[in-house]
């Protein structure tokens, strides 16, 4: 252990406990809360205030992460003009992907969501976040101190996000534009940080539509032993 490593304090973990009812109540409940979360591209351009959207950031920020680095940034986005450069870039690699990278069956699958290279919602929505991994910290003279399990850690935040924005009201989308270097450079993020996900939030629009799609059943996501 270096002179640098913290030594954390401890405390006793304290927490009401529920009765086994209470606890198939709420698991139930938030299981039916959550199934009716989708992923949506309609998005109305209507307000959401930023202290609503900074708590969702903070309950993404509750994730466990490796050796508590918590190795996130979330950028947030309102600038319109920003969020047109956003626009424009992701664009021209979605088009480059859809024309020339994706392989016939990754295009055969996504042909019955109605997908396409054209990303209005990205100026529509009020706010874009963008999710960065942090790899490493720099240290006082610059030289890199790893984080540990960072793809891991941060998709867990990135889960705990969509969760706490459909608990809120709102809807998001996980907009994964492939290559995402663009957003390194538009954001003047360090050198430390690599996009993530690109997270459009705010309220459906009026006339948004969504694939009637089912989600597998338990039988098909869990094994039992």
């Amino acid at each position: 252990m270096s002179a640098e490593t913290p030594v954390y304090p401890f405390r006793a973990y304290q927490r009401p406990e529920v009765s086994e009812a209470e606890l198939l109540r709420r698991s139930e409940a938030f299981y039916q809360h959550l199934a009716q979360r989708r992923s949506v591209r309609d998005f109305s351009n209507r307000h959401v205030p930023r202290a609503v959207i900074e708590h969702l950031i903070l309950a993404a920020g509750t994730a466990p992460s490796g050796a508590h680095k918590q190795p996130w940034t979330f950028c947030v986005v309102q600038n319109p003009d920003l969020k047109r450069q956003i626009r424009v870039a992701a664009e021209q690699e979605e088009k480059e992907s859809y024309g020339h990278r994706m392989p016939p069956e990754w295009l055969e699958d996504l042909a019955p969501l109605g997908t396409d290279w054209q990303k209005p919602f990205l100026e529509t929505v009020p706010w874009l976040i963008i999710v960065f991994r942090r790899i490493y910290e720099p240290r006082p003279d610059g030289s890199p101190r790893n984080n540990y399990y960072v793809n891991e850690s941060v998709g867990l935040a990135a889960g705990l996000l969509l969760a706490a924005i459909h608990e809120a009201g709102l809807v998001a989308l996980t907009h994964t534009p492939s290559p995402m270097n663009f957003l390194t450079k538009l954001l003047d993020r360090p050198k430390n940080e690599r996009p993530f996900l690109l997270i459009p939030v705010g309220y459906p629009a009026p006339d948004a539509q969504v694939p009637d799609i089912e989600r597998k059943p338990l039988a098909d996501i869990s094994a039992w032993y």
